[in-house]
């Protein structure tokens, strides 16, 4: 059984009506809102839940955007076409490798309680549902007793898959080899990640245990988290980013103004990530589900900013805004795991905390001497933990079994991107060389510089 979240969307019996029936259905229920009282029929429903979840889709697919702009504008200007490069690059290889075998390992033939799907190759459409593009009708029943279209579901479970690689890009930039960190992300994608949404969201070991996680703060930004931390601990950090006497090179974004646009469409695409998780928008409960949904996203968004800027003085010794924006996506990954919540309240303080956590975690990262440029581990990671724990204050969640989610996906997607790293590090070699590194991956890897009318000059390196 193909047991995916997506499962759940609602199938209601009841006469047929062609797209622009259902269109006018819609259309009907917003002019005329006593419509709304009205039952939607199965095919009405299977149009709006089809056209949802290629919607919210997109929406975070244009998350990527978000993460090229904040990655490039807090890299040195001598590495933003590389970023550029490896962010549309990870995003091509993510959908591929999904197509070809990762939605198959995730989401079919998964046992119930079981740990991974098949291995056969390639995905798409039912057989019903191209008997009806090649004009049976007959088939139409089959089609939409699915309640979605089947396409429509693994271009929504694509793109968060792609949201997990660019995790690492981030935390990786301006140091790791643009070929090795594309192998990486094939190995992530096609194979790390699916096997951690085939125990929970596909209906694996550990959601039959009970675990909880709505939209991903584990399940998508944990595992990045946790890919990048192994990454940069394999990669190491900059050239002189720590110095010897103990202290630590600044290094502040070259584009504020990039960083911040990043941010603000990052937050507009996680009311796809939180909003589309409802996976239905087929009634009235469903409408007010996702309603409170994308208020609480914004809620934990706006409370983690806020937190983040307050303790970033005493923390970091300093108002930081580098701090404050990555307060905002720290309030988005911790609210992510529960964002069903209904007192609304609770998101204001989950995603409070989790910005907190964040700017502690951005002061930790540099003690313990690892180099994360955007701070994702803290933001991705960090917040990803507490979230998933926020479930059982506020969601019903078993802390037991949250405890027992996280520390295996923990474990799991540590240990195999760690030993995926030191593989490709000695293999292929995962650290550009220092020469590149001071004269900037885009004149040394590329030969295309994104600001062609400044002179690059190589940094030199401090002791």
């Amino acid at each position: 059984m193909n047991l995916n979240r997506c499962a759940l969307a609602p199938a209601v019996g009841g006469f047929r009506f062609s797209t622009s029936g259902a269109f006018l259905a819609l259309l009907a229920t917003l002019v005329f809102p006593s419509v709304a009282n009205a039952q939607i029929d199965s095919e009405t429903q299977y149009v709006l839940n089809t056209f949802s979840f290629l919607v919210w889709g997109a929406l975070i697919m244009w998350m990527c955007a978000g993460f090229t702009m904040l990655e490039s504008g807090s890299v040195r200007t001598k590495n933003a076409s590389v970023i550029c490069l490896k962010n549309i690059g990870l995003y091509s290889i993510a959908g591929l490798a999904f197509f070809l075998l990762g939605y198959n390992l995730m989401y079919v033939d998964v046992a119930e309680g079981g740990f991974i799907g098949s291995l056969t190759f390639l995905y798409g459409a039912t057989p019903d549902e191209i008997a009806l593009l090649q004009g049976d009708e007959g088939a139409i029943d089959a089609v939409v007793a699915n309640g979605y279209s089947t396409m429509s579901d693994w271009f929504f479970q694509m793109v968060f898959v792609a949201t997990t690689a660019s995790i690492v890009s981030g935390a990786l930039a301006e140091r790791v080899k643009l070929w090795s960190f594309f192998a990486f992300v094939a190995v992530l994608t096609a194979l790390v990640y699916p096997t951690i949404g085939a125990w929970t969201w596909g209906g694996g070991w550990l959601n039959a245990l009970g675990f909880q996680d709505f939209a991903g703060s584990t399940i998508v930004h944990s595992t990045g988290g946790w890919a990048a931390l192994a990454g940069a601990i394999v990669v190491g950090p900059r050239l002189g980013k720590f110095r010897d006497d103990g202290t630590v090179k600044p290094t502040p974004p070259s584009n504020v103004p990039a960083v911040t646009l990043g941010v603000f469409i990052l937050w507009l695409g996680w009311f796809g990530f939180n909003g589309g998780s409802q996976l239905a928008l087929g009634g009235a409960a469903d409408a007010v589900a996702v309603s409170n949904i994308l208020a609480n996203t914004n809620l934990a968004a706006a409370a983690g900013v806020l937190a983040a800027i307050s303790v970033s003085r005493p923390i970091l010794g300093r108002i930081d805004l580098f701090a404050g924006l990555n307060g905002a996506i720290a309030g988005l990954v911790a609210i992510t795991a529960g964002p069903d919540i209904v007192d609304h309240y609770w998101a204001i303080v989950i995603g409070a905390i989790g910005g907190m956590i964040c700017v502690a975690g951005l002061r930790f990262m540099e003690i313990i001497r690892v180099d994360d440029v955007v701070g994702a581990v803290p933001a991705h990671l960090f917040a990803g933990i507490w979230g998933t724990l926020a479930v059982c204050i506020a969601a019903g969640g078993n802390l037991l079994v949250q405890l027992a989610g996280i520390v295996s996906i923990g474990i799991f997607v540590f240990g195999v991107s760690f030993a995926v790293w030191w593989i490709i590090d000695k293999t292929i070699g995962a650290r550009i060389s220092p020469i590149v590194e001071e004269l900037g991956q885009d004149a040394g890897e590329l030969g295309i510089e994104a600001y062609p009318e400044f002179v690059l000059m190589p940094e030199e390196r401090e002791s």
